[in-house]
């Protein structure tokens, strides 16, 4: 399994990040590149792929983001100014006709310029902050404080009864499309407490036996994906209506066909870059 938004395949090369001389020379070298973005959303060449440029496109004021190396290649981004925002709907379109390394790369970006946009003041004494180690932190010249950004852990889970699987409908979705539940790890939770209360909490569903799957960082803004499986007590549901639209238990060969496109399947499968997808292509296959 290769869940969305992994694979970069580059060395992120952490212990370069605090070398502001080192930085400063990779960014000099002509076999530098720089992301082409549009706001927040990727460039694709005429071949389908990210769009390089050079590190002279760059804006004066503008500072970059060192991403890692790939061969001889020292790869950056932009830190552009971004207003924080929510799921960005309009690119997905974009993201189900992108390499997955592509995607990857990009979702780094994205996360990282989301967060520096949500937290240009130090939390501790709410001094201006000042970019910091290539782009992977903040610092307060007022207190010396250092942040760093943060990855938000969210359960996402197929509940599974007597061989069919719950899946649920946002009021947001595109017609027809069901996906996993999932919701927010909360303080002194365990990753099993938080799917059983997920499942409890949005559709009345008692689970048991939760195992973990696979993982995925989702950069809206960042969170990491933790995909499970549970066993549901019963399929009786009680929906909150404040999370849910609607939810269904959906059979193998249900899911097969959502999942190859059946127009007669029982519902519109999540995006092949969305962990959901994963997950359902996981448990199609007997697992």
């Amino acid at each position: 399994m290769r869940p969305g938004f992994t694979g970069a395949g580059i060395d992120r090369a952490d212990h370069l990040r605090l070398d502001a001389a080192k930085i400063a020379m990779l960014a000099a070298r002509p076999t530098s590149r720089l992301m082409r973005l549009a706001g927040l959303d990727p460039v694709l060449g005429p071949d389908g792929r990210l769009d390089w440029g050079s590190l002279a496109e760059l804006p004066a004021d503008a500072a970059a983001i060192f991403l890692g190396l790939r061969g001889e290649a020292a790869l950056f981004a932009p830190l552009v100014k971004a207003s924080p925002g929510g799921r960005a709907w309009s690119v997905f379109g974009t993201l189900g006709t992108m390499a997955p390394d592509d995607a990857a790369l990009w979702g780094t970006a994205r996360s990282l310029i989301e967060w520096h946009g949500r937290h240009p003041f130090c939390s501790l004494c709410g001094s201006a902050s000042t970019v910091f180690r290539a782009g992977w932190g903040r610092k307060c010249a007022t207190c010396g404080g250092e942040h760093f950004p943060r990855v938000d852990p969210v359960t996402i889970m197929l509940a599974e009864h007597r061989g069919k699987v719950l899946l649920g409908r946002q009021p947001q979705y595109p017609a027809g499309r069901y996906s996993a539940l999932a919701g927010f790890v909360e303080p002194g939770e365990s990753i099993e407490e938080a799917v059983a209360r997920e499942l409890m909490e949005e559709a009345g569903v008692e689970a048991s036996n939760v195992r973990y799957v696979a993982s995925q960082p989702w950069p809206f803004p960042g969170q990491l994906m933790i995909g499970c499986i549970a066993e549901a007590a019963s399929d009786a549901l009680t929906l909150d209506g404040n999370e849910l639209e609607d939810a269904i238990w959906a059979d193998r060969a249900g899911v097969v066909a959502a999942l190859a496109g059946d127009a007669a399947a029982p519902f519109l499968a999540p995006p092949r870059f969305a962990i959901a997808h994963s997950l359902l292509a996981w448990w199609a296959q007997g697992a």
